[in-house]
């Protein structure tokens, strides 16, 4: 198992990169479409996280700036029906703090987004990876503090109704977050959350 390459970088036109490793052999790595790794230029030094799918007829190398998209990625291809392709459209589609948003709060229409992923998938992902999303750590908004990813179903449910009362994702993720106490009902959440948006 290839878990990461180091190497010389050099773009390639078609979604993949290739990675020229000091032994003189050349990596073909298929990255997101959204990924930093796409800010490097022929030539620059570069280490890509990697996940290898082995399949019959083929072996892919899908690759990631960090470990954490790394583990993002590898979290989407266990549901199922989600394979690599998927998965990296997905990945495409939604930078990694916005994935897990949606997944916390059930925002199947944004998962949707990615090119060859319906709306059934979509809320397959989410029932699959609503509870696993909260094992990565507290996401952290640009410039803001850090939000706690709601991971019960009274929680999400809070969440949802705090932004069908027209607070955003964020603000409605971050209050909710911030209620210390676990067990609550969904309008409990909701009123301590709503204490925390004042």
């Amino acid at each position: 198992m290839i878990r990461f390459i180091k190497g010389i970088f050099h773009p390639s036109p078609d979604g993949s990169v290739i990675v020229e490793t000091a032994s003189g052999m050349g990596f073909s790595v298929s990255i997101p479409a959204n990924s930093v790794l796409y800010k490097h230029v022929e030539g620059d030094e570069v280490k890509i996280y990697t996940s290898m799918i082995v399949k019959e007829d083929d072996v892919s190398l899908y690759g990631f700036a960090d470990k954490e998209n790394l583990e993002l990625f590898e979290l989407l291809i266990t549901v199922n029906g989600v394979g690599a392709k998927a998965g990296m459209a997905i990945m495409s589609a939604l930078p990694p703090l916005e994935l897990k948003r949606a997944v916390a709060t059930g925002d199947a229409k944004a998962i949707a987004t990615a090119n060859g992923v319906g709306k059934k998938t979509a809320e397959r992902i989410i029932l699959e990876l609503k509870d696993k999303v909260g094992s990565f750590e507290s996401l952290t908004d640009q410039g803001t503090e850090e939000v706690f990813v709601p991971v019960s179903d009274e929680r999400s449910e809070a969440v949802a109704a705090l932004i069908a009362l027209g607070y955003t994702k964020n603000e409605a993720a971050s209050a909710v977050g911030k209620v210390q106490a676990e067990g609550l009902t969904c309008e409990a959440y909701i009123k301590q959350a709503l204490k925390n948006l004042f």
